[in-house]
């Protein structure tokens, strides 16, 4: 069997784009977290995927809820991703109920925060849920999808960096 560690190592070849998913509890109070484990599912009908880690509050928040954003992030966007990130607040970061303090958004049609200057907006409703060892797939069947000009931040082997072309 891999290692955790061993299999972090490997897993953090891949680079992958960076998004905070957001969404809004039942007492409308806004939760986001950042996230690489996301990509798209199918065209027909439009899927996307994100994998939440199950002792996350966004976990206990995508359980119960409907609906989702996926927010992709902009080259200038990585402050925003470590203050979404979900151990900020044991590494002495932001903590959960301040995360939004400070940052622009408007609000979809969930209600959930779409933040500005992100790369695009993916609006989801909850389509399926999976659970994945210490983890859930959740499933969003896209409701509204915007892109905006820019250039991806980039997550690569536990570091961020840009895409250059």
């Amino acid at each position: 069997m891999v290692s955790p560690d061993t299999f972090r190592s490997v897993i953090g070849r891949f680079a992958s784009g960076v998004a905070i998913i957001t969404a809004v509890d039942e007492a409308g109070v806004d939760h986001g977290m950042t996230a690489t484990a996301f990509c798209s599912v199918s065209l027909i009908p439009p899927l996307v995927q994100v994998c939440v880690d199950q002792s996350t509050t966004m976990h206990r928040v995508l359980e119960r809820g409907s609906h989702f954003v996926v927010n992709l992030l902009s080259s200038g966007q990585e402050e925003l991703s470590r203050r979404f990130g979900s151990g900020e607040t044991r590494r002495g970061g932001i903590a959960e109920e301040e995360r939004f303090d400070g940052v622009g958004y408007t609000r979809g049609v969930s209600g959930a925060a779409l933040l500005n200057d992100a790369l695009a907006h993916i609006e989801c409703q909850v389509f399926d849920r999976h659970v994945a060892g210490d983890h859930t797939i959740v499933v969003g069947e896209v409701e509204l999808a915007t892109a905006h000009d820019g250039r991806p931040l980039i997550y690569y082997r536990g570091g961020y960096t840009q895409l250059e072309r």
